[in-house]
């Protein structure tokens, strides 16, 4: 049996498939309730189902299992107390999400380039290939610099966004037309890496993003 034909590689695929198909429906489930003014409750859902979830999930691991039941009573109490005025500005939820989440990552990659700090494109790729030349230094220095505008670009885009286009426009940015962005993003830094630091032509964001989704 081929490396490319063996079970493990399938499973991976098969993850992958599975992590795109939940992110598609997400995302679609989203714009819908963003479309229907009838489905005001999907968005709520939608809006603090996963970070309840995630946050339950870190205080099971975190601290222990029965700190992670306790919370997700309190959690499941609250959100039941104030579902209905949840769920009639589930979009403010939705707003804070997007935008702190981006802005994050741009503090993120920002944060790396000042105090004698190793710049996070240049950690990624010391990981991945061990040693880097004077070169390859520089451009992940530099495409430090590019993700981290690319990301607050995002964030702001996000915002005004919120407030000058309707509901609908705005959920169809977030959900749909952000990927893109950071899709052609990712080609951009590719490119340039094959160009600039040819020695590890097959790294940058895409392939970080590949990996951790199929190993």
């Amino acid at each position: 049996m081929s490396g490319t034909d063996s079970p493990a590689n399938g499973a991976r695929s098969s993850r992958t498939l599975w992590i795109a198909a939940l992110v598609l429906a997400y995302a679609a489930l989203s714009l819908y309730s963003a479309s229907s003014p009838g489905a005001r409750g999907l968005g709520a859902a939608l809006s603090f189902g996963p970070v309840v979830l995630i946050g339950v999930f870190l205080v099971w691991r975190w601290i222990h299992p029965a700190a992670g039941v306790v919370t997700a009573g309190l959690l499941g109490l609250i959100l039941y107390r104030y579902w209905a005025a949840l769920e009639q500005n589930y979009e403010w939820g939705d707003l804070a999400q997007q935008c702190g989440a981006y802005a994050l990552v741009a503090v993120s990659f920002a944060r790396s380039l000042h105090g004698g700090r190793v710049p996070l494109c240049t950690q990624l790729a010391g990981k991945m290939h061990g040693e880097l030349t004077p070169a390859e230094i520089t451009y992940t220095r530099g495409a430090t610099w590019a993700w981290a505008v690319f990301y607050a670009l995002l964030a702001t885009a996000i915002l005004v966004l919120f407030f000058a286009a309707p509901l609908r426009v705005w959920s169809l940015f977030v959900n749909f037309a952000t990927f893109g962005l950071m899709l052609i993003m990712g080609l951009a830094d590719h490119a340039l890496r094959r160009r600039l630091a040819p020695r590890h032509a097959d790294g940058g964001i895409l392939t970080i993003i590949r990996r951790a989704l199929i190993g």
